[in-house]
């Protein structure tokens, strides 16, 4: 699994996103809250893992702070690789953290000057799109089309 990414957790624990985002962050709160779930082939003496939650308590404290987003990071990589369970659910978690918009969101779209021919697609983050446009329309006779460059 990948980290969860720093600026994510920083943004969460700051309250970007809305609604969305303090479900994301109390999400986030109740998987770091669920006991371990070690499997049973592991020794006694496996070494101590963070549950996460100190790192978690930290970093809403001061969710400017970078060093203590990436511990809480660091711990939730630690524990998945540990607790299959975790690790599931952490993964689950962040697929749906991934959506909440935190930042970097504004758009200010524009167009002016003359008449567009073809689509026209205002807003953010769009992938995956093609178009296949016909040539603008001829101009009536007798009449000269600029065009900019």
């Amino acid at each position: 699994m990948d980290p969860i990414s720093v600026a994510l957790l920083g943004a969460l624990a700051g309250g970007a996103g809305g609604e969305l985002g303090r479900q994301a962050w109390t999400g986030l709160t109740a998987l770091v809250r669920r006991p371990f779930t070690r499997g049973q082939d592991e020794s006694a003496q496996a070494p101590a893992v963070s549950s996460g939650e100190t790192e978690l308590v930290r970093l809403h404290e001061a969710p400017g702070d970078a060093a203590r987003a990436h511990a809480l990071s660091t711990a939730l990589a630690v524990r998945a690789a540990v607790d299959a369970g975790f690790s599931s659910g952490l993964q689950q978690w962040h697929e749906q953290a991934k959506l909440v918009r935190t930042g970097d969101g504004d758009v200010h779209n524009r167009i002016s000057g003359g008449t567009q021919h073809g689509p026209v697609l205002q807003g953010r983050d769009f992938s995956g799109l093609s178009f296949t446009t016909a040539p603008p329309p001829a101009s009536p006779e007798g009449e000269t089309r600029l065009t900019q460059g």
